[in-house]
């Protein structure tokens, strides 16, 4: 066996991928597709979701750095499912670039496949290409589909938002994998850069760019089923920040003011104030501390902080949701 192929480092991580398999899935590893039986539900519904972690892929230079990108990955999709309430079945995950390091590609998957077992969802496939000409030296991508699966009943989708209802935001650990366009722009102006220790973030710029994607997957779905129909909407904070993605859960009719008067992380602080970046545009462009927004009715509103918070989640009480055009309206107040 080479172990310098990519092939030899698929070999070695089959026991790894193999170790996430659930009961739900069918046939071994290795095929040409994987095979899921999906859960003995009345109604059961399918939510899909693909992905990337971006440019952030650009910033790993060491083997756990690179596990984290792979670990982002799978954080990202399960996010994207158990906003709708959905449990996540399986993942799939692609890793491109001109030219794969054996060592690095081993890295991102081992990072994939220990983030699978983690979250309990079935790694069940993948690719993995290498194609010069269409990726630059040194350029990566890194992509996962997550399929998650719920009950048509208990699906959370913002049909039922109304005004009145309450958002709880949940603190993000970072930049996640979104805006690392702009983050490297402004802190990475030559590769020396990441390995500059910046007082504020107590860390090394480095350090704070390659924090993981939090996973609030376990979080939410224990939220929506102790919960339940008390939860009207959910949604993932990534590119486009909390108006970009609050939007897209609010029916029509409803408009969400959101007050920010929670301490916005250092690592954007300090994006905004070398770049120099203005507020507006870091609010497009980054989660600027909130990761998740759920959307609640008022009644349950304390029980669902407090339910999260014992998930260890940190929540912040962010507005409500008023009468009013579909849109996402932020005010700025003092943290």
């Amino acid at each position: 066996m080479d172990e310098q192929t990519t092939h030899g480092v698929l070999r070695r991580l089959a026991p790894r991928v193999q170790a996430t398999f659930t009961p739900h899935v069918v046939g071994g590893w290795g095929l040409f597709g994987g095979m899921v039986q999906v859960p003995a539900l009345q109604a059961p519904i399918l939510v899909a979701s693909v992905d990337g972690v971006g440019t952030k892929v650009l910033l790993a230079r060491r083997p756990e750095e690179f596990r984290t990108v792979g670990h982002d990955v799978v954080a990202h999709g399960l996010n994207d499912v158990a906003v709708h309430g959905a449990r996540p079945l399986f993942f799939l995950d692609y890793v491109a670039s001109g030219r794969l390091q054996p060592h690095a590609l081993e890295a991102v998957l081992e990072g994939v496949a220990d983030a699978c077992a983690r979250y309990g969802v079935a790694l069940v496939g993948g690719e993995t290409a290498e194609m010069p000409g269409v990726y630059a030296e040194g350029a990566w991508d890194v992509v996962g589909c997550t399929v998650g699966v719920a009950e048509r009943a208990a699906l959370v989708d913002g049909s039922r938002v109304q005004p009145g209802d309450v958002l709880l935001g949940l603190a993000a650990d970072g930049l996640h994998t979104n805006g690392y366009t702009l983050a490297r722009a402004v802190l990475v102006r030559e590769p020396k850069d990441l390995d500059r220790y910046e007082p504020e973030l107590r860390c090394t710029r480095a350090e704070a760019l390659l924090r993981p994607h939090r996973c609030y997957a376990p979080s939410l779905l224990q939220l929506v089923g102790e919960v339940g129909g008390e939860v009207t909407a959910m949604a993932h904070v990534t590119g486009g920040g909390i108006p970009g993605n609050l939007v897209r859960v609010l029916p029509e009719g409803c408009a969400a003011e959101v007050r920010v008067r929670w301490e916005v992380p250092a690592v954007f602080r300090l994006i905004a104030r070398l770049g120099p970046v203005d507020e507006g545009e870091m609010f497009r462009v980054f989660n600027m501390g909130v990761g998740a927004v759920v959307v609640v009715r008022p009644d349950a509103s304390a029980r669902a902080a407090e339910l999260l918070r014992g998930c260890g989640e940190e929540v912040y009480a962010l507005g409500e949701v008023v009468a009013g055009p579909r849109d996402v309206r932020l005010v700025v107040e003092d943290a």
